[in-house]
């Protein structure tokens, strides 16, 4: 929030305790940009996705999501329903 841009190479992965479509939500309010969103549950499966548009009070998955990846809008059809997603660790200098 309170950011007037995101650069390409950025994003943010917000991760819950479980898979809910109700933990999972993303609100834009005081966002001055906006950001594609993929929603991806504990087995890495990508259960939805969306462009979320700056100053909107609420976004929900289709199905139940354990993790949130907020990044740049020119991701967004790089990912599709029922892709499989893989987490590696990675060190960032």
């Amino acid at each position: 929030m309170f950011r007037r841009e995101l650069p390409s190479e950025q994003g943010i992965l917000l991760v819950q305790s479980r898979d809910s479509r109700a933990d999972s939500s993303i609100h834009m309010l005081f966002m001055w940009m906006d950001i594609a969103v993929v929603w991806i549950n504990n087995a890495g499966e990508v259960v939805d996705t969306c462009l979320a548009r700056r100053w909107r009070p609420a976004y929900f998955s289709k199905s139940p999501a354990r993790y949130v990846l907020e990044m740049s809008t020119q991701y967004l059809n790089d990912f599709q329903i029922g892709d499989k997603v893989r987490f590696e660790e990675a060190w960032v200098d």
